[in-house]
């Protein structure tokens, strides 16, 4: 599905076994590989912009007058490149609408479309990408703006692969009769020593297609043809072929662990959790969510562990599981393909209830095989003050609207009216409290939280049509027994340089709540951590539910852990966690939690590394 691009005068040489280690077959190096920067300064566009503020709704009365103002721009763009001495035949003109719905502060730059129709276009590019479109809502023209580009020299895309098809290859079975042919040298490959002919570039001729071993030579760079690699000569490039069988010389990815794949696969991972971070970026509207990034998004495997994550807020990340994990055992079988759940009560796997976590699971065949989710802190969902972070709260109902899980998408049909219902009638129930006070953004960043989740399933989806199910969800289990067993020898080195077995530590809150904790360490690399002695619950708000101790634990390990390990499930596989019940750790289901989420984790952590000695 890939080849190899070849860039500078030695990577010739190393090209044939890169591309193999990587189950790439076919690699092209540039003629002009060793100066292709300086060549691709010479084929540089001049570009001028133009552009023009618009504040205005597309509509049928709006499109002719923008069209026309389109055109202006255009004729001025083309008059200040044609003063530069380009001619017409070297200057395109492309025209854009700075487009977005009303009420968000996400643009698209919308291309030109066939008669003048932006808004198809503009519809169509908002579904790709963030998953769904307002079809009631207004649409805005910021901006207009045309680019015009000059160019000395056109360069035509696939031209290669066009000459490759046409091309009447000839093949050198005896290099040593033709013009190019420089000597025979020994060359040592795997396998041993082998005769390689040497030969000169710019003696070879488009079609003439050379076996390997063999070595290219030109003036400012050299090409090494491996065995089992041909180079097929044409205007431009070399192109290099495997003819190895597939499951010859190349590393194929398959079910068992290899460490290449594992990094190149650990990092697709985190980079498909930091795309849905940035889709959910750009298409929130709050403070919170939009400028503090106070959010975070994941991946999970079909059992709820997590996988891997963007770089986001450690907090969310260790509990998002929890919340996962509930919902796949509150739901069981009720699941369906585009099916979306929203949940943030502290028992369910949540933090505080601001931090709404929206999960999606993936589908393939009629089961789920992934999960993905995004969790953001949401300016307003309500309760007994503006923001939601009540200092005084008490008691759960006044930090505002809880939810044990419910699907705020129900087979694709958003489910706006039971959102409405939790986000503004229930909190207003209890005395004193009234429900959220900002309904349109909070609205606005849960479904850019959809979008985001509906960003990863489809990166997700081309990840397995690309490496196969199997070996995707193979490759997560990989990457978990990876971190478990670096938290193991961590655990292991401790015991051994603290000589003793049982770590003790404690602290306490402002408030003079203790939390206490005792970690006992086997041989095996495999503790205990016991928050035996830990104050119990106070009536006030710095009261942390379990998962925030579990966040805490996985993310100190994951500090102290030297290695570049991706924060993941299996941090935690060697630990088993003991909380008392009705504790500052583990408060009943009525408690208030704002502020634990905040304070106590922060002192989780400080007990958790000085107990380690750190």
């Amino acid at each position: 599905k890939h080849a190899l691009a070849c860039f500078g005068g030695a990577g010739g040489q190393h090209a044939c076994a890169v591309a193999a280690n990587l189950g790439i077959r076919r690699v092209f190096v540039h003629r002009l590989a060793s100066v292709l920067s300086a060549y691709g300064l010479g084929l540089s566009e001049v570009v001028h912009e133009e552009q023009s503020p618009a504040a205005a709704t597309w509509s049928a009365e709006t499109q002719p007058p923008l069209l026309a103002r389109l055109e202006e721009l255009s004729s001025a763009g083309h008059s200040k490149l044609s003063q530069q001495g380009f001619s017409e035949s070297q200057i395109r003109v492309q025209r854009f609408l700075n487009m977005r719905y009303d009420g968000t502060d996400t643009s698209i730059m919308v291309p030109e479309a066939a008669a003048g129709d932006y808004l198809s276009r503009f519809e169509s590019m908002h579904q790709r990408e963030f998953g769904f479109v307002l079809r009631d809502r207004r649409v805005i023209v910021d901006d207009l703006r045309v680019r015009v580009v000059g160019r000395l020299a056109e360069v035509r895309a696939g031209q290669v692969y066009d000459e490759l098809e046409s091309l009447q290859c000839r093949l050198l079975d005896t290099p040593s009769t033709h013009r190019a042919f420089v000597e025979t040298v020994p060359v040592y490959f795997q396998g041993g020593s082998r005769p390689t002919a040497v030969l000169k570039l710019g003696h070879l001729e488009p079609g003439d297609v050379i076996p390997g071993p063999a070595i290219i030579l030109d003036r400012n760079s050299t090409v090494l043809v491996e065995p089992g690699w041909t180079a097929t000569v044409t205007s431009t490039q070399l192109v290099l072929d495997s003819t190895l069988a597939a499951n010859e010389g190349t590393r194929l990815v398959s079910t068992e662990v290899d460490p290449i794949h594992l990094s190149v696969l650990a990092n697709r991972f985190m980079s498909i959790a930091e795309q849905m971070g940035r889709t959910l970026e750009k298409t929130s509207v709050s403070t919170n969510i939009k400028e503090r990034l106070d959010f975070s998004c994941a991946l999970f495997d079909q059992h709820g562990n997590l996988v891997a994550n963007a770089p986001h807020i450690p907090v969310h990340l260790g509990s998002m599981s929890h919340a996962v994990k509930f919902q796949l055992e509150r739901f069981s079988d009720r699941l369906h393909e585009g099916d979306v759940i929203l949940v943030n009560h502290p028992q369910a796997g949540g933090t505080h209830l601001p931090d709404i976590t929206i999960i999606s699971p993936v589908f393939r065949d009629g089961r789920v095989i992934f999960f993905v989710a995004s969790r953001g802190h949401h300016a307003d969902i309500g309760g007994i003050s503006p923001g939601s972070m009540p200092p005084t709260s008490r008691e759960l109902f006044q930090e505002g609207a809880s939810s044990m899980g419910m699907k705020i998408v129900d087979a694709g049909e958003f489910q706006e009216s039971d959102v409405r219902r939790m986000l503004l009638e229930e909190p207003a129930q209890h005395p004193g409290c009234s429900g959220t006070r900002n309904y349109r953004d909070v609205l606005s960043d849960l479904k850019a939280q959809i979008a985001a989740n509906y960003r990863g399933i489809a990166l997700l989806g081309q990840l397995c049509a690309e490496y196969s199910l199997a070996v995707v969800q193979e490759y997560m289990a990989h990457i978990q027994r990876t971190a478990e067993a670096a938290v193991r020898a961590l655990l292991k080195e401790t015991r051994a340089k603290q000589g003793a077995s049982q770590l003790v530590g404690y602290d306490f809150m402002d408030d003079g709540s203790k939390i206490n904790l005792r970690i006992d360490i086997d041989e095996d690399g495999s503790a205990l951590f016991d928050f035996a002695g830990t104050s119990p619950e106070v009536y006030a708000n710095t009261n942390a539910p379990p998962s925030v101790t579990h966040s805490a634990i996985i993310y100190c390990l994951r500090c102290m852990v030297q290695s570049d390990l991706p924060l993941n499930q299996g941090c935690l596989a060697p630990v088993k966690v003991v909380i008392p019940e009705f504790s500052l750790l583990s408060p009943s289901p009525t408690a208030a939690v704002v502020g634990g989420n905040v304070l106590t984790s922060q002192r989780l952590c400080d007990v958790i590394l000085a107990t380690f000695g750190v």
